[in-house]
């Protein structure tokens, strides 16, 4: 059986940690909310309605992708894309490419950065590894403009940062349903994460300075790995009503988590859910 992404490989060990995922979503979640397509978030609503669940179904999808046969892969890869078609239909507007490469593009950058920011830094050759099976998923969508190798891909992601990124009332909204849905503490964590993890330049368009009290926290979440502690403190800072699906993230492949109220209309959390 052809698995997407090989047994041994860095990706698996990257999407198979919960709080990894997490780090990669919160990124992501900052990044997105400056992106001049997020106005297709509110054309369905879904996500900033439920930024929590729509988080879980994203990494659903992503998910099954990383830890399944590549036929499995590939069909999770093409409903997505019909999904995006559904809405483009309904709008009577087509998705630019460079949103789908932008979307593509975060999840490779979060992917390196949480890893490294709780684990340890990536060599050359993983790096190129985690571009490639992103890569590979860009190709089945049928994106246009994609760099061949994760060398020549950074100075791409440089300019989609550029020219795709600006602070709108959209931003403003998103950020203000990620406040309602997390509570004040829960949101200040992960404005601590967002800044520690963001490119300089998403951090200079969000953000008022770089001050990130959240660091010395992350010293002492990463010593209480090592001691077995870190379910604990998951267990406090997290959204009690989503423990399960997110100790569900460290069982892996077996378990892909099922978000709650997930129904075929669900997809891409952080496109056009």
């Amino acid at each position: 059986m052809e698995l997407f992404v090989a047994k041994n490989s860095i990706v698996r060990k990257i999407w198979g940690k919960s709080d990894t995922v997490l780090f990669i979503f919160a990124g992501a979640s900052a990044e997105f909310a400056l992106n001049k397509a997020v106005d297709w978030l509110y054309y369905t609503g879904k996500l900033p309605s439920d930024p929590l669940g729509r988080l879980f179904s994203t990494v659903n999808y992503a998910r099954k992708i990383v830890f399944s046969p590549t036929d499995q892969a590939n069909q999770a890869i093409d409903f997505m894309n019909n999904i995006h078609l559904k809405v483009e239909e309904s709008r009577g507007k087509v998705i630019p490419d460079w949103a789908y490469r932008d979307v593509l593009f975060m999840l490779i950058h979060y992917s390196i950065a949480a890893y490294e920011l709780l684990e340890r830094k990536l060599t050359n050759a993983e790096k190129e590894e985690v571009y490639n099976v992103f890569y590979r998923v860009g190709l089945r969508m049928e994106l246009k403009e994609l760099p061949a190798n994760y060398i020549d891909w950074l100075p791409v992601r440089d300019s989609h940062l550029e020219e795709n990124l600006q602070k709108s009332n959209f931003t403003i909204d998103l950020f203000h349903q990620y406040k309602k849905h997390l509570g004040t503490i829960r949101f200040y964590i992960l404005i601590g994460v967002q800044k520690l993890i963001v490119p300089e330049i998403v951090k200079k368009k969000l953000f008022n300075n770089n001050f990130a009290p959240i660091k010395p926290i992350i010293k002492f979440y990463k010593i209480s790995k090592l001691v077995k502690m870190d379910s604990v403190i998951k267990n406090i800072l997290l959204p009690s009503e989503y423990k399960s699906e997110i100790k569900q993230i460290d069982i892996q492949p077996r378990n892909i988590i099922q978000t709650k109220n997930r129904n075929k209309n669900n997809c891409c959390g952080f496109l056009i859910s």
